[in-house]
């Protein structure tokens, strides 16, 4: 068993190689992250600057937050441009329909676009998944836009950053080089996901989707990650302490200038017990 499964949450920010901070709640991390995305982009609209994210369907629950912030401040959105991480594939060439349950380009119309008054929305051209149909578009703009300033997301339960599955097979260099893609997913993020998403019926969740690649996240000028779940306990402290592994995807951000993982109340606790 290696030690730092069993850290406190003092110890893991001693020893952390990527900046943890502890939260009280759920509720806490959401605001924090919401309030990072509307400053950030009332900086930017200050000093006429593009914002360039890079944005997660998991987690979610930052968006309500930021929606409100966004209506009640009046904050103009139409210099924003959201990449979305991911979207789930039917096979290596199909997406899932959008009016599918699962579909991320569903959430985003239905919990965060429609939301927002549309006199501060962000343009319908300003929004990118990295679907096949549109990846030259999404990977050219984003390109063209400097490249995202800030990445936002969760980790998956074998280390994964948006889609981009462990494979203990590449070097660290290898991991990070992977661009945007369509892969198969892993048994175990199927496994994660379907508990989530679907009361744990694995035969009906998607073996593909098409995803951000290490590459783009790590072009970030930050990354922020919230984390929430009992098994995170574990995931972070390997993620922050651990080797740095294409095994691990995560454990790349170590090298990353600007990174952080925002935890709350249960996944800070200790995994496990010396």
């Amino acid at each position: 068993m290696h030690d730092y499964y069993s850290y406190s949450m003092e110890e893991l920010a001693k020893n952390s190689k990527i900046p943890v901070y502890a939260k009280n709640s759920s509720e806490e991390v959401f605001r924090i992250i919401a309030d990072i995305m509307a400053d950030t982009i009332i900086e930017h609209n200050r000093e006429g600057r593009n914002t360039v994210f890079i944005v997660p369907v998991g987690p979610v629950g930052q968006y309500p937050f930021f929606v409100e912030r966004v209506n009640r401040e009046r904050i103009s959105l139409k210099n924003v441009y959201f990449f979305n991480m991911d979207e789930y594939m039917i096979d290596e060439n199909t997406c899932i329909p959008e009016d599918h349950r699962l579909s991320f380009r569903r959430f985003m119309n239905e919990t965060v676009y429609s939301k927002i008054d549309e006199e501060l929305n962000i343009p319908s051209s300003h929004r990118f998944f990295p679907i096949p149909e549109t990846r030259a578009a999404y990977t050219e703009t984003l390109l063209n836009l400097g490249g995202p300033d800030i990445c936002f997301g969760g980790i998956g339960i074998n280390g994964h950053v948006a889609f981009n599955e462990a494979d203990p097979s590449l070097t660290a260099q290898e991991m990070a080089e992977k661009e945007t893609r369509t892969l198969k997913i892993s048994a175990e993020t199927v496994t994660a996901n379907a508990i989530g998403d679907l009361g744990g019926a694995i035969e009906d969740m998607p073996r593909y989707a098409s995803t951000v690649g290490m590459k783009e996240i790590l072009s970030a000028k930050k990354i922020v990650l919230g984390v929430f779940r009992p098994w995170h306990r574990a995931v972070v402290r390997r993620a922050s302490c651990g080797e740095v592994s294409a095994a691990f995807p995560v454990t790349l951000l170590q090298n990353h200038p600007d990174a952080m993982i925002l935890v709350n109340d249960v996944a800070s606790a200790k995994a496990v017990e010396q």
